[in-house]
């Protein structure tokens, strides 16, 4: 699921276009036509069932997570208790 929001399309009208933002009609052409016989095609498969599915909703914490830098502090939850010395 994370390759669906790091990788880009490697070719055609959408080339460049991070997996799950392909939009659904292309997704769709690909459901009729034939998906590529590679692990591309397994990800735009999966992605067409989750667009078909009306479950890319699902995806945004994925999306939120990989833009967020590595390197940038993570905010603590109220939740989160400290550990007390």
């Amino acid at each position: 699921m994370e390759q669906l929001v790091s990788l880009s399309m490697p070719y055609g009208k959408y080339k460049g276009r991070v997996l799950c933002d392909l939009p659904s009609h292309y997704l769709s052409w690909f459901a009729r036509e034939g998906f590529p016989k590679n692990s591309l095609g397994e990800l735009l498969r999966l992605m067409h069932e989750i667009d078909h599915n009306d479950l890319r909703g699902l995806l945004q914490p994925l999306k939120d997570r990989s833009r967020t830098p590595a390197s940038a502090p993570r905010k603590q939850s109220a939740l989160e208790v400290s550990p007390r010395p």
